[in-house]
């Protein structure tokens, strides 16, 4: 930092991001100038001299002051801001946008720099959390009113197709079939049942109360899940750049529109549907935006500390299993992106206190 003077950094703690202010001396400019000028004459193809043996005059002539002195305040603000980010401590995730006077030589060089700084996570008792919501249980026997509704709801489906072969319009038969009275719905009996895969009646109906349990498992989990995320993100204080939460906007948005484009329509009519500017709506989505990119950071700084990182197998065969799904993606963007995920899940199986591992390798098949 000897080249620079007058340095101010200024940290926006609501936006998140840096603002550096200094300037670079007359000396050290005039330094960077003659670095700039050998560079630009190392380069410089002109008539009557091999490449790069013009002599100075020359090249001076040709390119301006203006140009070299222009390379001289790039090559010092390359130099020097780093040294002077690393002094203070400042971390950056993205290059920073700088701004300065017109670089004069024999004059020092005032200069702006501003940059989103990396994000801080400092975690709250994100172990205790997790045991708390692990010893919560809830009751995930099936009733016999539950199986009872279940059963008739596919007695009732049964219905519906069986008017539908009998030749009545699928419309029509879906609503008489909504409206047949339970003891009139079509039973389920062994030949049913063996016409599905299952050996009789009684083994449909044990097999249905089966299903009925790992649905309330995974709605449980899921839960719990989202429990311990939401009282995760209560405890720990996140400061990030708005520019991540942009990203989850960006993302959301992509969501919708690939929804959208399935069902045949664009966004720009569901937009006017819906009687909003696209402003309008991702300005609704900023609370969700907050708390997903705060999820994100929490589970990665928890992953570092824990030390979770899936293994090298399984991401392999992961990412070799998505490559021939997205032939044309580039392979280092999709393994990142794949690595992610992965991540994510662990860790989240880790505070769930699953020892299930994440992804699949050659010997699981």
């Amino acid at each position: 930092m000897g080249n620079t003077t007058n340095v101010k950094i200024i940290r926006d703690e609501k936006a998140w991001e840096v603002e550096v202010k200094a300037e670079i001396s007359a000396e050290a400019l005039d330094s960077y100038r003659t670095k700039a000028l050998a560079e630009v004459q190392k380069g410089a193809k002109m008539d009557g001299f091999r490449p790069g043996k013009a002599p100075i005059e020359a090249v001076l002539k040709l390119y301006g002051e203006d140009t070299i002195m222009r390379r001289a305040a790039e090559m010092a603000i390359q130099h020097e801001l780093p040294e002077i980010l690393v002094a203070q401590q400042v971390l950056v995730i993205e290059a920073p946008h700088v701004t300065t006077d017109t670089p004069v030589a024999g004059k020092a060089l005032p200069f702006t720099a501003k940059a989103p700084m990396a994000p801080r996570v400092e975690l709250g008792d994100y172990k205790a959390t997790a045991q708390k919501h692990r010893e919560i249980t809830d009751d995930l026997s099936v009733t016999d009113k539950e199986h009872e509704e279940a059963m008739t709801h596919i007695r009732r489906e049964r219905a519906r197709i069986d008017k539908i072969e009998a030749g009545i319009e699928p419309q029509a038969a879906a609503e008489e079939s909504r409206k047949m009275e339970p003891k009139d719905l079509p039973e389920i009996d062994d030949t049913f049942a063996q016409t599905i895969g299952y050996a009789d009646a009684a083994a449909f109906s044990e097999a249905l109360r089966g299903n009925i349990k790992h649905e309330k498992e995974l709605k449980a989990g899921e839960k719990r899940r989202s429990l311990i995320l939401e009282e995760l993100v209560k405890g720990s204080k996140v400061s990030y750049p708005a520019r991540l939460r942009e990203y989850e906007l960006d993302d959301m948005e992509a969501r919708i529109k690939d929804d959208l484009a399935r069902t045949g329509t664009s966004y720009e009519a569901y937009l006017a549907e819906i009687k909003k500017t696209r402003e309008e709506l991702r300005d609704t989505w900023k609370d969700a935006a907050d708390t997903r990119t705060k999820v994100r950071l929490i589970l990665a700084e928890i992953a570092r500390v824990e030390h979770i990182e899936p293994s090298i197998e399984a991401l392999d065969h992961e990412l070799q299993h998505a490559r021939e799904h997205y032939k044309d993606a580039d392979p280092n963007i999709l393994r990142t992106h794949i690595a992610h995920a992965m991540r994510n899940e662990a860790t989240l199986r880790f505070l769930e206190g699953n020892q299930e591992k994440v992804g699949h390798t050659e010997a699981d098949h």
